[in-house]
Parts: C-alpha cells; sequence; structure tokens
C-alpha cells in the first residue's frame, strides 16, 4: 500500500510539473496585472487620504487593496489543491484493480 501511494503521490507531482510548465506564462501574466493594479490602488488610497473630503473612497481603495493581496495566495492554493485532486482521481481511474 505504501508502494502504491508512492506511486500516485509521483504521478500527480509528474503531472501537476508539466502542468505548471504549461501554465505558468498565463499565471505570471495574471499575477503582474493584479500586482500593477494593487499598486494603482494603494496609490490613489494615498493621495485620497490627503484631502478631508475624499477620505472615505482612500480607506474603500485599502480595503480593495488588501483584499486582493489576500485573494492572490488564496487563488493559488485554490488551483494547486484542484490539480492535486484531478490528477489523483485519474490516477486512481487508471490504476483500478
Amino acid at each position: 500500500m505504501s508502494k502504491q501511494k508512492s506511486n500516485k503521490q509521483k504521478y500527480v507531482d509528474a503531472h501537476i510539473k508539466k502542468h505548471n510548465l504549461f501554465s505558468k506564462k498565463t499565471y505570471d501574466i495574471l499575477y503582474t496585472v493584479n500586482d500593477i493594479l494593487l499598486g494603482v490602488t494603494f496609490l490613489m488610497g494615498s493621495v485620497l487620504f490627503y484631502f478631508e473630503p475624499s477620505r472615505n473612497w482612500g480607506v474603500t481603495l485599502y480595503i480593495l487593496g488588501s483584499t486582493q493581496m489576500i485573494l492572490r495566495p488564496t487563488l493559488r492554493l485554490i488551483h494547486y489543491f484542484h490539480m492535486r485532486k484531478e490528477y489523483g482521481d485519474q490516477y486512481d481511474q487508471q490504476h483500478q484493480s
């Protein structure tokens, strides 16, 4: 049983590696766009803090920027766990007794 898990783990890891090579460019572009938008959001929020009437908008942009910061690693984790499950299920289907 231990060897079977080891083989399954190797299978899943190999397919995730191939998947990462294929999709890395797309995700790099998405992460870069998110980082630019994040920087613009925080910069605009900072500028709006200088003026009393627009302070609420500044706070709103800071909250939006903070949400973007949380969203990026969350999406990465969801994507990773989804790939592990998909390739694990694929392995199980191919190696059913």
